[in-house]
């Protein structure tokens, strides 16, 4: 797979690490090494001629001044590529005790460009580097070197980040599927790895449904009044939440499958598979940070990218800041299924016509998907029938009458004004149903028995114990209502741009599953995952990660709300009581709503006693909103066939 291998050096603690995992890949795959050191003496003259103004008086002589130019010139001219051979015999030692080829490269000039001349001049299958250099300081996240020769060059990189010993070195491999061409071949690279490596591989998707809310929130303030008629908010915000959302997860779990299908057919491989929701680089990133893999690998550019894009920003993001090995897979696989709808499937006139009215940025997916339906259900031609159908299934409800129905809807507001409403929520992946549980996800699969309850008099009682409610309007008009004590929570958050986000996260999630109350724990959720999220991508940010960090901690002072870090002592029943509740928000809403019933009951001194018994009262009222799941039953399979 990797039969030579470009490896540039400078004796930094990451050039030695990139040496020793070099000299493994070329064990595994029996591959030529090729060293280089690039060394800049044209640069020290450039530097010198420029100071030789400083230089004694006895210097200064024309003849004298050329003598110490040329002396100096000869000086660090050998002196450089002394120690370029220096850097290279090291290197070439480790492959002669491992009898692998070797082969060292010494250019001079611009470290970066006669990098990148080398490599687009050679036919090197890898390009090895450490992620930093010898200029390297305590804030530094990435080489200039490293950053600028992976924009330029179209050949796989390998960026080294891990500095351990080769043997100490533990972890899986975590490749990022987003449906291109390129992050399926670096699924086959890493499966390849895997295999070679002993190390189990792992694949993972991110779709993003918030982002089109905090756009939303964002820019209706700024358009006047004519323009926002025209963009009608509210049936772009419902349409989402009914059709767009759940088709987007459908998607890239489609692309999820795709992958798992390739690991097993083309590499007889049981590949385990992860969808997340969120900002793509931001999640992955947090992944990363919680299950500490070995290596990443993702396609150099993504599946909106332009084909002469250099790097795709989510790649760009996590290259600078996953704290592994990241793999960038410059080569393509386009999956058979693919191909094969490419080649045997046609298209009506119609149908191109119906596709091209779609927005330039998601024709590609949208194709794909078309694509794949067509040849699933053995269709050869692709009408617009054939395209309303695999519609329906990527987007449950597009059709016409499911339109009519949802304008009718925005029109009389039946659904913000029914009382009756219920939500089946999938524990697995969050899909929100109405009114009937699904006897199946149309999103992950699951048994309709991973679906639980919520109903809208159940929230009210428990928002009434937390504060009582307030209702405020979103953007586009809809009426959520918050209780007191999650108002207080979303003002824990940094002001500013996370707070906003925080806060259309909420509402976002709220409006997905069908509710228009939000508790103290729903916020809390999501409050928790931000934060956490924004600490994964912003060590350097100590107001995030402190606010991370206190959320996450099992000390008793832990406090999803500021005004309760008040004087009350716990006794160490109590506490070890409260640390039985499982860590994160359920621990937090826990705490709070003890001390708030201390507080309201004029209690200084929290015992065993009082804390099991709030807390018992709150494990009640928990059940009672969230019900138990359900098992399927016939009644339910019937409801479903009709």
């Amino acid at each position: 797979m990797f039969k030579k291998i470009y490896v540039p050096v400078d004796n930094s603690d990451y050039s030695d690490a990139s040496v020793d995992l070099a000299v493994e890949f070329a064990q595994k795959f029996e591959s030529h090494l090729v060293g280089s050191h690039v060394y800049a003496a044209k640069m020290h003259d450039v530097r010198f001629k420029q100071m030789e103004y400083t230089l004694p008086e006895e210097y200064q002589d024309e003849v004298e001044l050329e003598k110490q130019r040329r002396i100096h010139d000869t000086l660090i001219t050998m002196g450089l590529q002394l120690i370029s051979d220096s850097y290279l015999e090291v290197m070439k030692n480790k492959c002669l005790e491992k009898d692998i080829p070797f082969e060292g490269k010494m250019p001079e000039g611009k470290h970066f460009i006669r990098l990148v001349e080398d490599i687009q001049a050679s036919d090197y299958d890898l390009v090895l580097m450490g992620a930093l250099g010898m200029g390297a300081v305590k804030d530094s996240l990435l080489g200039g070197v490293v950053e600028r020769v992976a924009r330029r060059i179209q050949t796989d990189t390998l960026v080294v980040r891990n500095i351990d010993p080769i043997e100490e070195q533990t972890g899986h491999i975590l490749v990022g599927i987003d449906g291109s061409p390129e992050s399926f071949a670096g699924l086959k690279t890493a499966i390849r790895l895997g295999k070679a490596f002993d190390r189990q591989v792992e694949a993972v998707g991110v779709y993003d449904p918030y982002l089109h809310y905090v756009v939303f929130n964002a820019v209706v303030n700024v358009l006047t009044e004519r323009a926002a008629k025209t963009f009608r908010f509210k049936e772009q915000e419902q349409l989402h939440e009914e059709v767009i959302d759940t088709g987007l997860a459908k998607i890239y779990q489609s692309h999820l499958e795709v992958a798992r299908t390739i690991a097993k057919e083309d590499h007889n491989y049981d590949l385990k598979i992860t969808l997340l929701d969120g900002k793509a680089f931001e999640k992955i990133l947090q992944y990363t940070r919680k299950t500490n893999p070995w290596m990443l690998v993702l396609g150099r550019i993504g599946v909106h990218s332009e084909p002469d894009m250099d790097i795709g920003s989510n790649t760009e993001n996590l290259l600078r800041l996953a704290p592994c090995n990241v793999l960038l897979s410059s080569q393509r696989y386009v999956p058979k299924i693919d191909v094969t709808a490419e080649e045997t499937v046609v298209w009506t006139q119609e149908a191109l016509d119906r596709m091209a009215k779609a927005p330039p940025q998601v024709q590609g997916i949208a194709r794909t998907a078309v694509h794949r339906f067509a040849i699933e259900r053995g269709h050869s031609v692709i009408t617009e029938s054939v395209i309303d159908q695999a519609m329906d299934t990527f987007m449950p409800g597009r059709s016409a009458q499911r339109m009519t129905k949802i304008a009718k809807e925005i029109a009389t507001q039946q659904v913000l004004q029914s009382n009756a409403v219920k939500t089946y929520i999938c524990s697995d992946c969050g899909y929100a149903a109405r009114d009937q549980q699904p006897v199946k996800c149309p999103v992950c699969g699951t048994g309709g028995d991973r679906f639980q309850m919520v109903d809208k008099d159940s929230l009210e009682k428990i928002a009434a114990q937390e504060g009582g409610l307030s209702e405020e309007q979103t953007f586009d008009g809809v009426r959520l209502q918050w209780s007191d004590q999650a108002k207080k929570a979303l003002r824990n958050v940094p002001r500013g741009y996370m707070r906003r986000n925080v806060k259309a996260r909420i509402e976002k999630s709220a409006r997905v599953q069908k509710i228009d109350t939000i508790t103290n724990e729903f916020a809390m959720r999501i409050i928790n995952e931000s934060m956490n999220a924004a600490a994964a991508v912003r060590e350097d940010a100590p107001e995030l990660k402190a606010v991370a960090q206190s959320r996450e901690s099992s000390d008793v002072r832990v406090d999803a709300s500021p005004q309760l870090e008040s004087a009350l002592e716990w006794t160490a029943d109590a506490l070890k009581r409260l640390n039985q509740v499982p860590a994160g928000f359920m621990r937090n809403i826990a705490q709070s709503r003890i001390e708030q019933r201390a507080q309201e009951e004029g209690i200084t001194e929290i015992n065993l006693e009082f804390a099991g018994r709030v807390i018992e009262d709150g494990r009640s009222l928990n059940n009672e909103v969230l019900g138990t799941y359900y098992q399927q039953n016939q009644t339910t399979v019937q409801k479903e066939d009709e």
